[in-house]
């Protein structure tokens, strides 16, 4: 088979999906119908990001390393060869799924195909996949199975650009030439078949899929993304999709920083571009003006394995970015890299495991909440619940703790890692809350209040 193989039967079967979608999303879903398909996801708020793929062999970044190469780094020639000795002999799809699930994450996301055009899954449409390395089986569909089995919503992150497809780029130059792609060429509209052959395998083959996480980069528009929303909701109605195929998705994705506000449908978020802060308000939004967002972060400065990135996150840092995300109503999508023999590093594993201690205590005040009532205090973060507002205290008072801006009124406080009573006194918008000297969790401390 060639490297990429297509046949009449193949296209007819695009053309014949195509032609039962309808030409225009539906955006303007009733907004309870909306609310329905995110709910699980505006409850999860935490979950487990993957990057994985032979480049792990080679401890350097997915895919960009081709496409920004660096002097002295690894050349294009050699990184298009990892997948020929890439064996991840170790992985265990149930011990990611464990891993996560004892951090307290309550859904993940894998990379199936990144940038560089490699599959993960065993896909009928390229000979670049993992079914032909000497691993030989097909991960996704083991993670798939795994999950299935610990009940852990999976959803799929898919690059559209791909620099081994030579209908998404000129492949006689190297990928740092044209890596944005060439939908100039009259060859693109097959690429864009391929998009969708590979997205009706990953949505048809995997059983539910939760959500499909696109990262288009640079001048979106050209993929059409039109078309990839329709034939999802097509065949897989509840799936979620991110904002990086050029047009409004279920949920906007800063990547590598946390908004210093609340996000709101009127701001346009940009992947890694930190310039949208000044944008945003630090008042409380309505509900209806509230743009659902997640904030996908890495433990150390690589999205993928690498041996020699020892600058890891303290499991604090984690924890607190936890609580940053959740105060402000988003989720919190936290990466790891595999090793090359399919084991995640200790050093992650150490840090999931202080965020599942972490949670285990204090999740009643992370799961299915939204942003607080409180903004903008240095000392403390709020999440909220119903009638329960969450005080994350991030600087542990000498004194009573104050606060101010809490409109509701509030007929109780205590400890949530121990149940422990707190008297408070709550006069002209201001509340004071008598604690104990030390600090209850050296990470973040949580007091509960009831309010009417």
């Amino acid at each position: 088979m060639n490297a990429f193989s297509y046949n009449r039967r193949d296209f007819i079967k695009v053309a014949a999906l195509s032609s039962c979608l309808p030409l225009i999303p539906n955006f303007g879903l009733a907004a309870a119908v909306a609310e329905d398909r995110t709910t699980w996801y505006r409850d999860a708020k935490f979950g487990m990001f993957i990057h994985w793929g032979p480049y792990s062999l080679a401890s350097v970044e997915a895919s960009w390393p081709i496409m920004k190469p660096k002097p002295g780094g690894i050349s294009e020639a050699e990184y298009r060869e990892l997948w020929r000795r890439f064996n991840p002999t170790k992985f265990d799809p149930y011990a990611f799924v464990d891993q996560a699930r004892a951090a307290g994450q309550q859904y993940m996301v894998f990379t199936t195909k990144h940038h560089d055009g490699f599959c993960m899954f065993d896909t009928s449409y390229t000979d670049y996949k993992i079914t032909n390395t000497p691993y030989g089986k097909d991960i996704v569909a083991q993670l798939a199975q795994a999950c299935k089995e610990r009940s852990m919503p999976l959803g799929f992150y898919y690059s559209p650009p791909d620099m081994h497809h030579p209908a998404f780029r000129d492949m006689s130059k190297l990928a740092k030439e044209n890596w944005n792609g060439e939908p100039e060429r009259p060859e693109w509209p097959l690429y864009l078949d391929y998009m969708q052959l590979q997205l009706t395998e990953l949505l048809t083959r995997y059983g539910p899929v939760v959500l499909i996480w696109f990262d288009g980069l640079n001048h979106q528009e050209k993929y059409g993304g039109i078309r990839f929303i329709n034939l999802i909701r097509q065949l897989q109605p509840a799936t979620l999709v991110n904002d990086r195929i050029g047009v409004p998705g279920d949920y906007v994705t800063p990547e590598q920083f946390v908004p210093t506000g609340i996000p709101t449908k009127d701001v346009h978020f940009n992947a890694v571009d930190t310039s949208v802060q000044q944008k945003l308000k630090s008042t409380i939004p309505r509900p209806e003006d509230f743009q659902l967002w997640e904030t996908c972060m890495t433990i150390n400065n690589q999205w993928a394995y690498n041996v020699h990135d020892r600058e890891f996150k303290s499991s604090q840092f984690l924890i607190r970015a936890l609580v940053e995300v959740a105060s402000r109503g988003g989720n919190f999508l936290l990466n790891v890299g595999p090793q090359p023999d399919g084991v995640i590093q200790p050093e992650f594993q150490e840090r999931l495991h202080a965020i599942g201690d972490w949670m285990s205590v204090n999740g009643d005040s992370i799961y299915g909440t939204t942003y607080g009532p409180v903004q903008g205090m240095a000392s403390l973060r709020t999440t909220a619940k119903g009638k329960k507002v969450y005080l994350h205290v991030f600087d542990w008072p000498s004194a009573a703790l104050e606060i101010t801006g809490l409109d509701a009124k509030v007929i109780a406080a205590h400890l949530l890692a121990t149940g422990q009573s707190l008297t408070f006194r709550q006069d002209s918008g201001k509340l004071q809350i008598d604690v104990g000297n030390h600090a209850p969790d050296p990470n973040v401390s949580t007091i509960a209040l009831n309010t009417v």
